[in-house]
């Protein structure tokens, strides 16, 4: 077989034969830790290749290992010690004896190991479900409930509380304790996004260890002693990094929670949408909460190629204008009758008819989708026209936050609206509207004026057709204003920082969208159809795939809507 011809196997995975619940299965040996590193794998983890779920409050597959809660507690049998011929103990039939474990001072008496902290051993006997087992999760979690507070009902965390499932799963009808509760402090003001009500944490320490070890700020600790522990911030210093919001995510209890979430909505009401954080070019993959057509909130969806299950708090806190009254409600067009979008997208069609070639100039957001940046490529080329989109940067962070601050400056490269640099050529489109060559502009998202093309050039141009969410001051100048439509209220992709290709999808209906308000890519295909006479996909799939054949960096992936999935297709940049 020639050299080139050959396929190289994956190296094969070790594995190790252990027992669960009777059952004989082969665990891979070494499985990947909070920071990626190749670690043994534990009796946890080995159960859930097994198909069993152990309960557990501390374990976080994303944070460092500590074995708090005891929660996960399993009784186990174990291979004796080998004998003077190096041999372990054998039972009659040559099988391997195994022992479960027994407490060293109460013979007979079970004893328990932490799933989340126990590593495997070959031939090791797992009984994860047996009576033993359930007697020692009991007793765990009956411990936890003693000084719980009888609160579920106003409790934030209802519907996504841990301790209420396991309560129901694995607790006990009634209790033992007949003492007072202590109690400890309640809706303490931990930081400017997160409060704390010390009664309902289980000392699980992951907000701690996400502090420390995710976020880089060592903020968090525990106080006092015994039962009287409890959460707490240095003296003076506020809960306040650009992550906090995580730890209530975390959180398996109702102990941390967000200030603006807090007593807005029940969970169980509110419509998941999976969609993508815009604040910056990382394209953080999130979960949208929405009732009745209103945005609660917006949380990590976990995606390892891209931020894991966290995202920072500006990002996921940047969804409240939205819903503002100053949102741009109407269309304007130079023909006063010309009240509907069919009508006004005709006359807009009819002056774009008469437009000579190399007269005109495109400036497109990277905010904007790919699909909407694609269809104004289509109009660019028919025009000849000059194009870029406008860089917007900031400071960047250690974990998620990205100095590029447009969501999609890499597809605004890859589909040819803006070069390599953003914005180099916005001075040879404002020295063109000065000169006269450039007559006709359209801007989709931005507000030309901040970055060199002045009110006083825009008021040069014979025509001047503009898309926008807020009112600014080239929508004031505007021959015709498009009100366009948020991400909430539309789908579509981006192309993140690192060339990941994701989707989004409609949380909210455009349709009650702000007055006459439109996604901009059902209105840029309809131009199109008009300008070009290219007959266009009229559904974001069929647009996406005809994209997708068209583009170079996606046709090599041979990219379509359905291959993106949940988690996107990375695409050379």
């Amino acid at each position: 077989m020639p050299e080139e011809a050959k396929t190289i196997e994956p190296p094969a995975i070790e594995t190790i034969p252990v027992t669960v619940d009777g059952k004989e299965i082969a665990v891979p040996k070494l499985t990947p830790d909070w920071q990626g590193k190749l670690v043994p794998t534990t009796v946890l983890q080995a159960c859930k290749h097994a198909g069993i779920e152990i309960p557990h409050y501390c374990y976080h597959p994303k944070l460092p290992v500590a074995g708090n809660c005891r929660m996960c507690l399993v009784h186990v049998g174990m291979p004796g010690r080998p004998g003077p011929d190096n041999k372990p103990p054998m039972n009659e039939d040559g099988s391997l004896k195994i022992d479960p474990m027994v407490l060293p001072y109460e013979r007979g008496t079970p004893k328990g190991v932490i799933g989340c902290a126990t590593n495997l051993i070959p031939g090791m006997e797992i009984y994860a479900s047996s009576p033993e087992t359930k007697e020692m999760r009991e007793a765990v979690l009956e411990s936890l409930l003693i000084n719980h507070p009888l609160d579920c009902t106003i409790c934030d965390q209802a519907g996504e509380c841990k301790l209420q499932e396991y309560s129901m799963e694995h607790g006990q009808a009634e209790s033992q304790f007949a003492e007072q509760k202590v109690h400890k402090p309640k809706a303490v003001d931990l930081g400017p996004r997160i409060v704390l009500d010390a009664e309902r944490c289980v000392l699980c320490t992951r907000c701690i260890r996400f502090s420390a070890d995710i976020a880089g700020d060592d903020a968090l600790g525990i106080v006092n002693r015994g039962s009287y522990n409890t959460i707490a911030t240095f003296p003076g210093a506020p809960f306040d990094n650009n992550y906090t919001l995580n730890t209530a995510d975390i959180c398996p209890v109702g102990a941390l929670t967000s200030k603006d979430f807090r007593f807005q909505m029940r969970v169980w009401f509110l419509k998941e949408t999976n969609s993508l954080c815009t604040g910056c070019a990382t394209g953080c993959n999130t979960v949208i909460g929405s009732r009745e057509n209103k945005m609660y909130r917006q949380e990590p969806r976990e995606n390892d190629a891209v931020n894991g299950p966290w995202m920072c708090d500006s990002g996921r806190l940047d969804y409240k204008w939205i819903g503002s009254e100053k949102r741009l409600k109407e269309i304007r067009s130079q023909n006063p009758e010309a009240r509907s979008w069919d009508a006004v997208i005709a006359e807009i069609s009819g002056k774009l008819e008469g437009v000579a070639a190399g007269s005109v100039a495109i400036v497109a957001s990277a905010r904007q989708t790919n699909e909407e940046l694609y269809l104004l490529k289509k109009l660019a080329d028919k025009f000849e026209a000059i194009t870029d989109s406008v860089p917007r940067n900031g400071e960047g962070d250690h974990l998620l936050v990205n100095a590029d601050k447009n969501p999609n400056s890499n597809g605004a490269r890859l589909i040819g609206i803006a070069g390599k640099t953003l914005g180099a050529n916005l001075q040879s489109i404002a020295e063109g509207i000065e000169s006269g060559t450039i007559k006709t502009l359209i801007v989709f998202g931005e507000d030309v004026t901040q970055h060199g093309i002045s009110e006083t050039l825009l008021e040069k141009l014979e025509l001047l057709i503009v898309s926008d969410i807020f009112p600014n001051a080239t929508t004031a100048k505007a021959h015709y204003l498009l009100p366009g439509c948020a991400y909430a209220e539309k789908r579509g992709t981006f192309t993140n920082t690192k060339g990941q290709v994701q989707k989004f999808m409609k949380a909210l209906d455009a349709l009650d969208a702000p007055g006459t308000a439109r996604a901009e890519w059902e209105v840029l295909h309809e131009l199109v159809e008009n300008v070009t006479g290219q007959n266009g996909f009229s559904t974001i799939e069929g647009l996406f795939n005809q994209m997708a054949n068209e583009v170079d960096a996606f046709k090599a992936k041979d990219l379509n809507w359905a291959a993106l999935g949940d988690d996107g297709v990375t695409v050379e940049i």
